[in-house]
C-alpha cells in the first residue's frame, strides 16, 4: 500500500479547500503574450511516487491488512513496472512552450511544495503556498508544476470487500502560478482509471492489467500535455 499516496491525498484535500471549503476551480491554460522583454516560465515536477497498488476504502487497520494480503501478488508485480517516460514530462512541456516562442527554464531538481511557506494572501485562485521564493531562486516569472502522486493500480474496497476490479491508475495535478501575484494561471486535476479488457486476475504477469496500466500512463501524459498543444 502506498503510504505516500495517502499523505498526498490528505495534503491535496487540504490544499483544495478554501476558507469556506470551496474547491479550487479548473483554469484553462493561456500562454503569456510574447513581448520584446519576454517573461520566463519555469517548468518543474514534484518527486514521482513508487509504482504501487492503492486500496482506497479499506479504512480500518484490519481491513487494510486483509486487503493488502489478498492483493499481495498483484502488488509485488506492480513494483516491477516501469514509469516509462513520466520523468520526461517537464521536458516535453518545455518543448511545447518553446514552440510558442516562450522563454522556458526547466528546473532539474524535484520541488517540494509542502516545504514552501504558507501564503499570507487568501482568496479565489490564489495558491495556498507562497511560491515567490522560486521566482527569485530560478529567475522566472511563472512556474508550471506537474505533480503526480499516484501511479500503478487502484482497487477500491468497502472495508474488507473489494467493490471493483483493479484498474490502471494515474492521479495528479498540473498548475501554473504567477510568481508575482501567487495566483493560479492554469489548474488541471488529472484522474485516469483504465479497466483491463477481459480477465484481470492472471498472475504472475497480469497481461490484461498490464495493458491497462500502460494505457493509463499514455492517457495521463496526454492529459498533462494537451493544454500546451493548442
Amino acid at each position: 500500500m502506498n503510504i505516500r499516496l495517502i499523505a498526498a491525498v490528505l495534503v491535496v484535500a487540504a490544499t483544495l479547500a478554501g476558507c469556506a471549503g470551496k474547491p479550487q476551480r479548473a483554469i484553462a491554460f493561456t500562454a503569456p503574450v510574447v513581448t520584446a522583454q519576454p517573461e520566463k516560465i519555469g517548468v518543474a515536477m514534484t518527486a514521482l511516487p513508487k509504482v504501487d497498488t492503492s486500496l482506497p476504502g479499506a479504512g480500518c487497520l484490519l481491513c487494510l491488512a486483509a486487503a493488502s494480503i489478498a492483493n499481495s501478488t498483484l502488488t509485488g508485480y506492480t513494483h516491477t513496472l516501469p514509469k516509462e517516460d513520466l520523468p520526461a514530462l517537464k521536458q516535453k512541456v518545455a518543448e511545447l512552450l518553446r514552440k510558442k516562442g516562450l522563454t522556458v527554464v526547466v528546473i532539474d531538481q524535484d520541488i517540494n511544495v509542502a516545504k514552501l511557506p504558507k501564503a499570507q494572501a487568501k482568496g479565489d485562485d490564489l495558491a495556498k503556498r507562497d511560491f515567490s521564493s522560486l521566482g527569485t531562486q530560478y529567475g522566472i516569472d511563472h512556474l508550471i508544476v506537474i505533480d503526480i502522486w499516484q501511479v500503478g493500480f487502484e482497487r477500491p474496497y468497502a472495508d474488507y470487500i473489494p467493490s471493483s476490479d483493479p484498474k490502471g491508475a494515474i492521479t495528479g495535478l498540473g498548475y501554473e502560478v504567477n510568481l508575482k501575484t501567487n495566483a493560479y494561471e492554469w489548474y488541471a486535476p488529472v484522474t485516469i482509471r483504465v479497466s483491463a479488457e477481459g480477465k484481470w486476475d492472471e498472475p504472475p504477469r497480469f497481461p490484461g492489467l498490464t495493458n491497462a496500466y500502460f494505457q493509463a500512463l499514455e492517457l495521463g501524459k496526454d492529459k498533462f500535455l494537451n493544454p500546451f498543444n493548442g
